[in-house]
């Protein structure tokens, strides 16, 4: 569009631009109060969901004042630790009063059997055939899932598969040098291509995942529409603790907050990693009685039946 002069020569703003500018700043103004609405919802410091998104204390406090024109990249970082969508923060509608959204969050709210139900009515091919007879165990690192999935699996004489190890194969490099390399973006795009291999290969397994798979909405639908899912948790500073025993010290080292953190992420994936269709919380569980309790579990549920 062409530049418009008064009479004096002065450069004004078109109708359009004056409209474009206006909605630009309602857009910041209403990200910023969404992301402040969600953190004070959900009882988290903006010290806390600075550290998890990598974004700034000061950064935030101009987003959440309407002063920030954040990067997509960075808003991305700040959805993840918020557990949300970035679509939830740039949306029209009201994220508080919509039907989709609430009807989203009476889901996350109900027992199990219903979300079953729910899932029953709504897919348009029957979960139970979709899913056949595979199982993977979500949750955080810590909780025991490499470890009890592969004494489940060579209990009952099917394969165990640790996804990360599908990611690294593909890559052809550790997971921490795909992190270096490709970045987070790259790591989740490799996650997905790995599941659907895993899917296509095996109509018999359990599988192991990383905890944040639950964070990728597509991912994880994947994985919840083809998996008997089960969430292997534990107490925080059971967590905190089996990883040093593993022999990673990053956790703790140089970082006296590790352990707000790791609550932080807990409390903020407790909704997604609750979509599982069942738990085994190993806290205080030796590891014979966390494998038995895994093999009732899975008998009890008849996921391989």
């Amino acid at each position: 569009m062409s530049e418009i002069t008064n009479f004096r020569g002065e450069s004004i703003a078109t109708e359009s631009e004056a409209q474009g500018e206006a909605a630009v700043r309602a857009l910041i103004l209403r990200v910023g109060e969404r992301v402040r609405k969600a953190r004070e919802l959900k009882g988290i410091p903006r010290r806390v969901l600075s550290e998890a998104s990598g974004v700034s204390p000061r950064y935030l406090a101009l987003l959440e004042a309407g002063e920030g024109n954040i990067s997509i990249g960075l808003l991305q970082r700040v959805a993840e630790a918020l557990d949300h969508r970035i679509e939830w923060l740039v949306g029209e509608d009201d994220p508080w009063t919509s039907e989709a959204l609430r009807v989203a969050g009476l889901y996350r709210e109900a027992p199990a059997e219903v979300r079953t139900k729910v899932l029953d009515l709504l897919a348009p091919t029957p979960e139970a055939t979709a899913r056949r007879n595979r199982i993977a165990l979500i949750g955080l690192r810590g909780a025991g899932k490499s470890t009890l999935g592969a004494r489940a699996g060579a209990e009952l004489g099917i394969p165990f598969v640790e996804l990360n190890r599908e990611i690294e194969e593909q890559a052809g490099m550790p997971v921490n040098e795909v992190m270096a390399f490709y970045g987070q973006e790259g790591y989740r795009r490799l996650e997905a291509q790995a599941l659907g291999r895993v899917i296509a290969t095996y109509d018999q397994m359990i599988l192991a995942v990383a905890g944040g798979i639950v964070s990728e909405p597509e991912t994880y639908k994947t994985l919840l529409g083809h998996f008997h899912t089960i969430w292997v948790k534990a107490a925080p500073t059971e967590h905190m603790a089996r990883v040093r025993d593993q022999g990673d010290t990053r956790p703790m080292a140089g970082n006296p907050e590790a352990m707000d953190q790791l609550r932080f992420i807990l409390t903020s994936r407790e909704t997604l990693y609750e979509q599982a269709r069942a738990k085994l919380d190993t806290t205080g569980r030796t590891l014979e009685e966390s494998t038995d309790d895994l093999l009732s579990l899975i008998s009890e549920r008849g996921f391989l039946q």
